[in-house]
């Protein structure tokens, strides 16, 4: 454990398109304009839902019945608990890094966005309590709010894909926890995330399981070291850009992006890369590893939430009317032709 990821930049940050970039100042003022916050933290149901949580949401849902991980309240209580329990066991820094090398070459395949879409097919998330349909037809939901509410286009199409990364399944198998099937190993395709390489925060979900990671094992046996630490292996500071994530579709997704150069801007790659850290973005931790760019980028990755998580609806959107005005936004910012996968 003896890794030091120093400060530098990332693909992320370090863009070629000049012209996307703004001082942060111009890009607070815009987001200021779309960031729904109601006066209160909801108390009393649908009637203290932002406008942003009630598009696409279920009516008769309450906003305290999302994300609630409970054997009474969530019929899929044991597969989620299995999944949980499987990520902490499994997902080391040593894993991460060899996910690093098998994936990240882009070379099983070569195929479009929307055959993408086909390989996926019926595949259901085993880490969310909140909905029984495939990941596609929440993608166009979360797409479809983030429309309505009047984002840009690139949040848009941001939201349809965000969880186009689990085609990581086709090429991966059981043993590296990605079985894409409803009921399968999927410990390394979907769930929430936390940086590896440092104590895993006892803000996340199922935290009863923190100490079955072989990391938190060997830190423990070893008397501590850097992984006792709020910055473990990594310098104080140093931009959550240059740490590592427990792996999934996230972190594939994000790389995909910008090995296919897309034409998203940082913003929408800082979204895709972070919106399953609930530990972050939703309770606040890694507060010493940040810098600047990521308190900008940690606006938009919780407005960016809002949508994922409250468009969770059982109710089916009508895929064929929506694709033609999707494939438009494919096109512009991702291209018509094959992609590297």
């Amino acid at each position: 454990m003896n890794l030091l990821v120093t400060n530098r930049e990332t693909p992320c940050m370090n863009t070629a398109r000049g012209e996307e970039k703004m001082q942060i100042g111009e890009k607070d003022k815009g987001l200021a304009s779309y960031i729904y916050l109601p006066d209160k933290i909801a108390t009393e149901g649908w009637k203290q839902l932002s406008c942003a949580e009630k598009l696409s949401v279920n009516q008769s849902k309450l906003k305290e019945e999302f994300r609630v991980y409970d054997a009474k309240a969530c019929e899929r209580y044991a597969v989620v608990k299995q999944h949980y329990k499987d990520m902490r066991t499994y997902q080391t820094l040593n894993y991460v890094n060899r996910m690093y090398e098998k994936f990240h070459a882009f070379d099983k395949c070569k195929m479009t966005v929307w055959e993408a879409f086909d390989k996926l097919g019926d595949y259901v998330d085993s880490s969310d309590p909140d909905i029984f349909l495939p990941n596609i037809e929440h993608g166009f939901q979360t797409a479809e709010a983030i429309r309505k509410a009047g984002h840009p286009e690139w949040m848009q199409l941001i939201g349809l894909i965000h969880d186009m990364g689990k085609i990581l399944f086709l090429w991966g198998n059981r043993s590296d926890g990605m079985e894409g099937t409803a009921t399968g190993k999927q410990w390394a395709l979907g769930g929430d995330t936390w940086i590896v390489g440092l104590p895993i925060p006892s803000s996340c979900v199922f935290p009863e399981f923190n100490s079955l990671n072989p990391d938190m094992i060997a830190a423990a046996e070893e008397g501590g070291d850097a992984l006792s630490t709020t910055t473990g292996i990594y310098e104080k500071h140093c931009g959550l850009g240059n740490c590592k994530f427990a792996y999934g579709h996230d972190e594939y997704l994000y790389r995909f992006l910008i090995h296919n150069k897309s034409k998203f801007p940082p913003e929408a790659l800082a979204i895709v890369r972070y919106h399953s850290c609930y530990p972050w973005h939703t309770m606040g931790e890694y507060h010493d590893l940040m810098n600047e760019q990521d308190h900008y980028f940690l606006g938009w990755v919780k407005e960016f939430n809002r949508f994922d998580l409250y468009t969770k609806d059982n109710e089916r959107p009508n895929m064929v009317k929506l694709k033609p005005y999707y494939s438009s936004l494919v096109s512009k910012y991702l291209g018509d032709g094959e992609l590297d996968w």
